[in-house]
């Protein structure tokens, strides 16, 4: 099958959510109004820095490696033909303690997918609960 023929076929556009990042790979799979399904690839001993997302939720399964999931609080390992859940307003992150690729398929759900409902704190040692906090 040639490149032409193979792109008349599909009827997804290529997303400017897909691309290689630092840590790995996102190949958007299918996108609608209120959701997107990506294949999501992170490299051994990388990760996506903590971030959170106000509109919408995820879900993620794990196809290939072990997942390293820390969500709010918890922090689970999850194997292949696992998944987890990442409600909304929920600071997350994902890392791959493993060797091998992890490989996730990544569902995103909710009133709003764009990129700049996405905040990721720049150091977390910054954040402390108000009783930590002290008059120096």
């Amino acid at each position: 099958m040639s490149q032409n023929d193979s792109n008349t076929q599909s009827n997804i556009a290529p997303s400017a959510h897909s691309g290689a990042r630092y840590w790995g790979n996102v190949e958007v799979v299918e996108e609608g109004e209120n959701y997107r399904i990506s294949r999501v690839e992170i490299k051994p001993r990388h990760g996506i820095k903590p971030q959170i997302h106000y509109h919408r939720n995820e879900h993620w399964v794990v196809v290939s490696g072990i997942a390293k999931v820390t969500c709010g609080e918890q922090e689970v390992l999850v194997n292949r033909n696992e998944s987890t859940y990442v409600p909304a307003a929920t600071l997350h992150k994902v890392e791959n303690p493993g060797s091998i690729p992890l490989v996730i398929l990544e569902i995103q759900n909710g009133e709003y997918l764009g990129e700049d409902d996405t905040e990721r704190p720049f150091d977390l040692s910054l954040v402390q609960p108000v009783t930590e906090i002290t008059n120096s």
